[in-house]
Parts: structure tokens; sequence; C-alpha cells
């Protein structure tokens, strides 16, 4: 393990400034609002913004005042931030990001969350966190070679909580993180604490009789799934099926990678008119930095091709997921793009302790609702010490 210190050379950031001076706009197509995609007249304000105002310096300082480190798992690199708690007894827990997310979904939630005495909470609730990026993904750089499936990365993220020591720990997902974390806690089982994450899917297993008591919010958030494999998934089957293809424009063209992870943010989030209704405008660009800066388009993308018959647009459904043999907690929101429907969950788990909806926030809950995501996982942790 070697400490790691972000530090991008400014010939890339200049690099970056000529590119998005130099872009090239497509015409002007007649659209109202997000229908056909990102808006024209909204991405050349941000773009603007960007190369102006945006101070990755500032954001790279930011990410750097957390410990950070990186090993050698598996053949590839691994990169993380290893933040312990000043208190003695706080959990172990690991973060794991998914896509279009990083690191960065978490830095306003890493205080509250380690060191809650000096963020006016419980010091009982303390947590020692990792938070990895994921192999292909972010600081870890692109890999060296295909097959990182869900249960490969599991295993590599299972060795990592083993090699710093930990020998029970809680894990904590969203996005395709949630699905990792599942797995995750399935191959490392003796030292799986609990499982908690804010992102579930919970497709209908075909039994007409399970849909005869759904609520009218149960319909609801069934046909948001619907919609969102039907309309929502496009970038999936892209990645799932061309990812190189999709790769060579989103590592040449800063707007393009730009509007690739924007219009998720826009979508999948508690936003009205545009993403920063939800998201800090310097937060989301210092996301869309992190995959710029390390040309990891092309191995993000080949993630979704090495676990496509996982994915919901496989020709074949996937597997409903095992049954966990740890503590499961769930956290809802909103805004998600497939809300959790609470009696098909019950169905695939039968050990959820742990069943939180909000009124507010989306699929990035650490970036838009911080509060909320801390005091859930605060909420969950007592649940786990109570369990012993």
């Amino acid at each position: 393990m070697e400490p790691f210190r972000i530090e991008i050379p400014q010939a890339d950031l200049d690099d970056l400034g000529q590119r998005l001076a130099a872009t090239r706009w497509p015409a002007e197509q007649p659209t109202v609002g997000w229908e056909r995609g990102v808006p024209l007249d909204y991405l050349k304000e941000l773009v603007t913004y960007w190369r102006t105002t945006y101070d990755w310096r500032r954001a790279e300082a930011r990410l750097n005042a957390f410990p950070q480190f990186t090993t050698t798992i598996d053949g590839t690199r691994l990169h993380f931030l290893h933040v312990r708690s000043p208190e003695p007894d706080a959990i172990p827990m690991i973060v794991t990001h998914g896509w279009p997310g990083s690191v960065a979904e978490y830095l306003d939630v890493i205080g509250p969350l380690t060191d809650p005495r000096r963020h006016g909470g419980d010091p009982a609730d303390a947590y020692h966190l990792v938070i990895p990026s994921l192999p292909g993904f972010g600081f870890s750089g692109p890999t060296n070679e295909p097959g990182w499936t869900m249960p490969r990365i599991a295993g590599a993220l299972a060795r990592l909580m083993a090699q710093l020591g930990y020998e029970r720990y809680v894990t904590q997902g969203g996005d395709v993180g949630a699905w990792i974390n599942l797995t995750l806690s399935g191959v490392d089982f003796p030292h799986v604490w609990g499982t908690h994450v804010n992102f579930l899917v919970t497709p209908p297993s075909g039994d007409p009789a399970e849909m005869a008591g759904l609520s009218e919010q149960d319909l609801g958030r069934l046909g948001a799934l619907s919609r969102f494999a039907a309309e929502g998934s496009g970038y999936m089957k892209l990645q799932s099926t061309r990812p190189n293809t999709v790769a060579y424009g989103l590592t040449d063209s800063p707007v393009g990678q730009l509007a690739w992870i924007v219009e998720k943010f826009k979508e999948w989030t508690d936003s009205e008119k545009a993403p920063e209704d939800a998201v800090d405008r310097d937060h989301l660009l210092t996301n869309v930095m992190i995959y710029w800066l390390t040309g990891t388009a092309g191995s993000t993308a080949n993630f979704y091709f090495d676990n496509a018959d996982v994915m919901p647009t496989a020709p074949t459904p996937p597997p409903p997921p095992p049954v966990l043999p740890t503590p499961f907690g769930v956290a809802v929101y909103p805004r998600d793009p497939a809300p959790p429907i609470r009696s098909f969950a019950d169905r695939g788990f039968s050990n959820i302790v742990h069943w939180a909806e909000y009124d507010r926030g989306g699929h990035f809950p650490a970036m838009e609702e911080p509060d909320l995501f801390v005091a859930d996982l605060r909420a969950f942790g007592r649940k786990l010490r109570g369990l012993g």
C-alpha cells in the first residue's frame, strides 16, 4: 500500500481549457426542455462556467484533505480513501460508488460519519470509512484486461478490507455499487456485519397475485421501473454492447463526457429544471473532472460489457438476488429512477432490519441530501449494534 495524493499536471488543465474553447457545437434542435437530451443552451452556459470559473485546484485540495492510498489487487491498481474515526469503537464501513459517480460523491458526508462528535451527533454513531474508486474508475485508473465482473470486484474489495485489518465491517453502496456490495456480503459473509444500500431494483416476479395488493405508490414505482427500462437505459445498452465505440468520443471530448454524465444527474436527482437544483454545480463538475482527467470513460463503459448479463437491459432478466445472510438496510429516495417496492424486496430479502423512506432526494443522496444520508446510516448502525 502506498500513500496517494492527487496532483494533476497543469498541462492537463491547460489542454482541457483549450478543448473547451474549441468545442464544435451541434446545430440547435427543436426541443423544449430535456426530453431529447441535454439542451444546447444549458450545456453552452455550463461549459463556459467550467472553462472560466470552476477551480479544479480547489477541488483537488479538498480531495487531498482526506488520506488516500493505492494498492494492487488481482493485477489492477485500486485507489481508495481511508478515513479513520477518532472514536475507538467506530464501525468500519466500505462505501462503494457506481456510474457515473466517484469518490467525490461522499465529500460532504465523510466528516459527519467519521466524527459525529464534531458535527452535532452522538460519538457512538461513528464509522471508519473506506471509499474505493472501483477498478477501472477514477484514480484507480483504466483496467488493463477485461473480465471485471461484480463478483471479481467484490473479491478485490474483500481483500482490501482484509489488508486494512478489518475483521468485521459494514458495506454501503448506491447504483452498481449497491449490487457489488450485495455480492461482497455473500463472498465475505464471515466478516460482513451488515449491508446497506440506497438503490435496489425490485422487479415483479410475474405472479399476478403479487400485483393485487400494490398501493398507488407501488404501482407508480413499478411504472418508473418500466419507463427506465424502456426510455432511460440507452446509456446502459450502449456501454454493455459497444463500450469501445462509446469511449472514443468521451475520451476525446470533454463536452461529450460532460453531457454523458450531466444528463444522468438531471434525470436521476430531485431536480426540477437543471441538475444544479439538486447538486452543487462545482461538486458536479468535480465528479466529471475525475472521469476526464483519469481517462476512464472506456474502462467504465467496459464495466457494463463485463456485467451485461446482470443488467436490466439483458435479453434474459437477471436472476433474483440471493438471500443475504447479513442484516440488510435500505434507504429509499423518491426521485431515484427506480425506487424499490417493499413487498417485492421482502420476497428476495428475508433479513431486512432497516427500511427508511424519505420525502426528498434521488440517486445520489450523499450529494443531494447529505444530512438524510448521514442520519440514515447512523440509524442503521444503531440497529446493528442492537443486534450484536
